[in-house]
Parts: structure tokens; C-alpha cells; sequence
């Protein structure tokens, strides 16, 4: 759009601009074009479908708002899961540990590690536990990447079923983050999205297995769902010992309030 040039009249009649009379005048090139608009509101709109259901990271509005989406389940009991695995120098000594309590959980595996080690992700398998898609890799989803996300959600379920012969039900994404793409991902891979209400911090330093006890049993109430991890895999060396060592009471305490403890395969998680 120009602005009238031929003379004080049309300047000042049209509204348009000062102008002098006489004087020609380039196109006003600061104008914000209504076009210009379009690029900034498809942005927004690609950045708020990625990170908007990712408020379900907070542990409030999930269990209040999506109780299958927290894990919440049968009143009588209580599903026990672990992330980041398998690990050939920790996850065994869980599975040892669970074997003496007579207690069966869900493993949330990363698809990288069980390709590294097939043998390990089929011997959690045959000692009865249940296998889960936590991802390829580890990431933060810090940039939208819908495509990404499907073909690593994908690849991550194809190498379990390939390893085990068993179809993976559920889907837990690292640190928890379930932005839009990696829930369009899981759902188009046939896989159930799936969080905790009560976590045991086991993943710092400072970690202890009385630190990872008290604070699973902040949160926990019948029909939970708890995360530790089998492995420092993403964390600090060795903290993996905490977890493993809070574990006998953390399933006496369950037992003592008259909870099962067991799979999310056993849990009767209420659909998100």
C-alpha cells in the first residue's frame, strides 16, 4: 500500500500520513502486514501443541485431572515399576531382590539399551516381569519433533517385541516430559501413556534407602503407581544402591496396609 502523493489535500483527507504536497513517498516498509502475521501464529500454535500436555508432569494435575495417566489403579494394590534399563551391572540385582520378595514389576526400558543387551531384556522377561517403552534413547524434548518422536517410539517397541516376543503395553517418557508429539507417538504405536503418583528420588547422590522410603511413602496410597530406577543409566554413579536397598520395605510397608504389589499388567489402570 503507498501512501496519496499528489498533494496536501489527499495527505491530510485520507489519514494515511503527513505527506507534503508535491512530494513523492516510498511504500512504508515498517507496516506490520497482516501475512506477516501467519508464519508467528503457526509458530505458536506447533509450540503450545508440544508443550502444553507436558503439564502433566506435575503430579497434581494429573492425578486430579488423568488418574490413568498417573497410574492409578486397583484400590488393593500397587504397581511397582522401574525406568532407564536393562543394565547388565544393576538390573540383575534387582531381579534377584524381587525374586525374594516374591514380587513382580514393570520394567520402563530404553530401546538403546536393549538392543546393547538383548539377553538381559529376555531374561527380565522369562523371570516374569512385565516390559515397557521408556524410549530410544534418554532425551529431553526441548525442540517440537513429531516425526522423531513417532520413529524412536516406534523402533523402541519393535526391538522389545523382536527381543522378548512379548508387545509392549505401556509407554513412560524420559523424565517423564509427555510433550504432544511423544503422546501422538505412543498412541500411534498402540501404547498407553503412563506416569506415577509417588517416585523415590533415587537418582541423586545424596540418595539413601531410607531417603527413597520416605519419600515414596509421601505420596503413596492404595491404587499407585511407584518409579525408581534399576540403573544410574541417567543419573549419579551408583545410585541405584538406594533404590535396591529401600526395596524390601518399601513392599513390607504395602503388605502391612494391605496392598499387593505387582505389574501395571495387574494393576487395572483407569484409561487416561
Amino acid at each position: 500500500m503507498r501512501f496519496a502523493t499528489t498533494g496536501t489535500r489527499n495527505a491530510r483527507t485520507t489519514g494515511r500520513g503527513p505527506g507534503r504536497a508535491g512530494a513523492g513517498r516510498a511504500p512504508l516498509t515498517g507496516a506490520v502486514r497482516p501475512a506477516a502475521l501467519v508464519p508467528a501464529a503457526a509458530l505458536a500454535a506447533v509450540a503450545a501443541a508440544h508443550i502444553v500436555p507436558a503439564a502433566t508432569w506435575l503430579p497434581r494435575l494429573r492425578t486430579a485431572c488423568l488418574p490413568g495417566l498417573a497410574g492409578i489403579g486397583r484400590p488393593d494394590h500397587i504397581a511397582l515399576t522401574f525406568d532407564d534399563g536393562p543394565d547388565p551391572d544393576s538390573t540383575p540385582h534387582f531381579l534377584t531382590a524381587l525374586d525374594a520378595l516374591a514380587v513382580r514389576a514393570t520394567f520402563f526400558v530404553l530401546g538403546e539399551n536393549v538392543a546393547r543387551h538383548p539377553a538381559l531384556a529376555r531374561h527380565i522377561a522369562e523371570r516374569g516381569h512385565e516390559l515397557a517403552v521408556h524410549g530410544w534413547t534418554h532425551s529431553r524434548p526441548w525442540l517440537p519433533a513429531p516425526g522423531r518422536d513417532l520413529a524412536e517410539t516406534a523402533r523402541a517397541a519393535r526391538v522389545l517385541y523382536d527381543t522378548t516376543g512379548h508387545r509392549p503395553q505401556w509407554y513412560r517418557p524420559p523424565y517423564g516430559i509427555l510433550t504432544g508429539g511423544r503422546w501422538a507417538a505412543a498412541r500411534r504405536t498402540g501404547l498407553r501413556p503412563v506416569l506415577w503418583t509417588a517416585w523415590g528420588r533415587d537418582w541423586t547422590a545424596r540418595a539413601t534407602p531410607g531417603s527413597v522410603r520416605a519419600a515414596v511413602g509421601a505420596d503413596l496410597r492404595g491404587g499407585g503407581t511407584v518409579l525408581l530406577h534399576d540403573t544410574d543409566h541417567a543419573a549419579s554413579p551408583g545410585c541405584w544402591h538406594a533404590a535396591l536397598g529401600a526395596l524390601p520395605g518399601l513392599v513390607t510397608a504395602c503388605r502391612d496396609a494391605g496392598w499387593e504389589v505387582g505389574p501395571l499388567a495387574e494393576h487395572a489402570v483407569a484409561r487416561a
